[in-house]
């Protein structure tokens, strides 16, 4: 039985692993106490956060961050004294070795939680929004981050934020555009950030219902200048993992495991903590499909399981 033992785990193939893993980060003010569906941070909480990661081999995190005083025009979005900045900094000031992500996008920024800025007649803007992409992408890198992620799907905003980061020297930040399919999966997020729309819609989001788009909205991407591609919701997304990898796209494709997938696959234990077995099942049939790596709000978790196997 031993032996027979032995030469299963001599064919297994490559298992999930905490270097696998990014951690995805929420953050909230230090005063606002609401009750939220997803796990959250304040500022003061990444450092404990981001070297607790490291100390379980994970070193890579993705921040999202609204802001507080939120308008029509995205007024705070690229604000150099605004939580996203804060929280960037204090990740890096604690662990310099971890690579700091963002989401680059309006939609915590907007009193409508739309991933546009609309202009006086309420009209959607894309030019003006495309531009403040860029310039938020410039707020990012010049706080610390490492690699920037449009998130609102516009054509035009890849190619806008690198020439944004080129033009003020960070040609070296990198790129990892949101490929993202329309899902309830995301009303977690939302919800937690106040980033539910006020139509209801996403409307530059690929209908499940047609992945075949998902190849030329991701080779546009690439065209644009992206250097990653996110993926989301993961699970949702593994045909289309698969089908750009047998395509050949010339980036690491890296699936988010959205919190729809965190709050139904993971169960709450008493001490804080969750379940986290369904995850890693999900999570190693990504790795198998070809994920470069996987983020997720339960990389600590995860981590935690796997080291403790």
């Amino acid at each position: 039985m031993a032996a027979r033992l032995s030469a299963r785990t001599f064919l297994e193939g490559p298992m999930l692993t905490p270097s696998d893993l990014c951690m995805a980060v929420l953050v909230r003010e230090d005063d606002d106490r609401r009750e939220r569906p997803m796990p959250t941070l304040t500022v003061p909480e990444i450092p404990e956060a981001v070297r607790a990661l490291a100390d379980c081999g994970i070193k890579s995190v993705k921040i999202f961050a609204g802001s507080r005083k939120r308008d029509a025009l995205a007024s705070q979005h690229a604000s150099r004294t605004g939580l996203m900045a804060h929280a960037i900094a204090a990740a890096k000031t604690a662990s310099p070795s971890t690579l700091v992500m963002t989401e680059t996008c309006v939609c915590s920024h907007t009193d409508s939680g739309e991933c546009w800025i609309t202009n006086r007649r309420g009209l959607r803007a894309p030019e003006e929004t495309i531009e403040a992409l860029g310039l938020q992408a410039v707020m990012q890198a010049d706080a610390g981050a490492d690699i920037v992620g449009p998130a609102a799907m516009l054509p035009g905003s890849v190619d806008q934020v690198r020439r944004h980061l080129d033009d003020a020297g960070h040609n070296r930040v990198a790129i990892m555009p949101h490929l993202i399919f329309e899902s309830s999966l995301y009303e977690g997020y939302r919800a937690s950030m106040g980033a539910v729309p006020r139509s209801g819609v996403r409307a530059s989001q690929i209908s499940p219902a047609h992945p075949e788009q998902a190849e030329h909205v991701a080779r546009q991407m690439v065209d644009e200048g992206a250097d990653f591609i996110l993926t989301e919701p993961a699970l949702h997304t593994v045909d289309t993992l698969i089908r750009l990898k047998a395509a050949s796209l010339p980036v690491p494709l890296i699936p988010f495991s959205v919190s729809g997938e965190y709050l139904r696959l993971s169960d709450p234990r008493e001490d804080g903590s969750r379940d986290v077995r369904g995850l890693i099942e999900s999570y190693t049939v990504l790795k198998r499909a070809g994920a470069a790596k996987i983020l997720t709000y339960a990389a600590l978790d995860i981590a935690r399981h796997l080291t403790a196997a």
